[in-house]
């Protein structure tokens, strides 16, 4: 079948351009396969990154139909049926692009210094006194060992980072990849520094409370490694350690856990003053709701009164029991 494959491509210094070529191609085809097709057949200019083409090294991830994935994984029979709109006449169409939250240095080609610089700001070794022992092995049992399947999975191919809105708005954040092999090195039996890790991913906006939960780290994933979960693993070790005065991140977290085990749902009212005024502590705080309180009396969106919501003994009793069961 007649394929319209449109490329954005950029070369320094200048504003990237939609370039059209047209292949003969196979459903089972990859995209890769394609994109060779196109540089050996057509433009040998075309530049793109690839290796092993095996869904492993992860160098030829790129955003195919507007979504981040391996473009060794995806084949034109995939990408085709789920694209809802991308038929240019009657000859349907691929677009592919460069990944995001990177600059482009060619075509499909990105700078991923950044990406690299993220990852070593969470110390992503394992940190063992056993290091000081050379006559002994790193044992661990097979239910240790276990515990490292999943995060151990990531290929570091950009997939996640590409799709991070979190990134996108805060550029210190430092990244679902990162955070995910930190969780790896929280997780193994071996590391002798969880608990200065542990401070470390807590910083603000930079760690774990930066993340957005927007999910398209997840969906995008290729090997499944599941980022945000990893996140979510790592936030509740933090919070399994402070209390709601360590900061307005943990605040957030265990103010709106606790008013949804009271109402079955957040009482707006409370919400604001507990977080973000210290249950009363913070003045500052306080004196900053001041404008938005203002603005929704205003508008007739400030609630007066709270109604628990239907069913408020179940979702307690549900919270409770995944708390216990952690």
């Amino acid at each position: 079948m007649e394929v319209l494959f449109k490329v954005w491509r950029q070369k320094p210094h200048q504003s990237p351009q939609l370039q059209t070529y047209k292949l003969e191609v196979q459903a089972g085809n990859t995209i890769l396969e394609c994109l060779n097709r196109i540089k050996w057949e057509q433009d040998g200019s075309l530049a793109f990154r690839k290796n092993c083409r095996n869904t492993i090294c992860g160098s030829c991830s790129m955003r195919i139909n507007g979504r981040s994935a391996l473009a060794c994984k995806q084949n034109v029979g995939q990408e085709l049926e789920m694209a809802s709109s991308s038929n240019n006449g009657d000859v349907p169409t691929i677009t592919i692009a460069p990944l995001g939250n990177m600059p482009v240095i060619k075509d499909l080609v990105v700078d991923m210094s950044g990406f690299w610089d993220k990852l070593q700001k969470v110390d992503p070794y394992v940190s063992t006194q056993g290091r000081k022992i050379p006559e002994r092995e790193f044992l661990q049992t097979p239910e240790e060992r276990s515990q490292l399947d999943q995060t151990g999975n990531c290929i570091m191919c950009g997939a996640c980072y590409s799709e991070c809105n979190a990134l996108t708005v805060n550029p210190e954040f430092v990244g679902p990849h990162a955070l995910a092999k930190a969780q790896r090195m929280v997780a193994d039996s071996r590391d002798t520094e969880v608990e200065a890790r542990l401070e470390t991913y807590n910083q603000g906006t930079q760690g774990v409370w930066g993340c957005t939960r927007c999910y398209y780290c997840n969906a995008v994933c290729p090997m499944e490694v599941a980022p945000m979960d990893q996140i979510g693993y790592l936030k509740q070790d933090i919070l399994d350690r402070k209390d709601a005065q360590s900061s307005r991140a943990i605040r957030h977290r265990k103010v709106l856990i606790d008013l949804v085990k009271q109402g079955g749902w957040i009482d707006e009212r409370k919400f604001g003053v507990f977080v973000v005024g210290n249950y009363f502590r913070d003045l500052q705080g306080l004196l900053s709701l001041a404008p938005l309180g203002l603005r929704m009396l205003s508008s007739g969106k400030f609630p007066l009164s709270f109604e628990p919501s239907e069913g408020t003994k179940e979702v307690r009793s549900l919270i409770e029991a995944v708390q216990n069961h952690d």
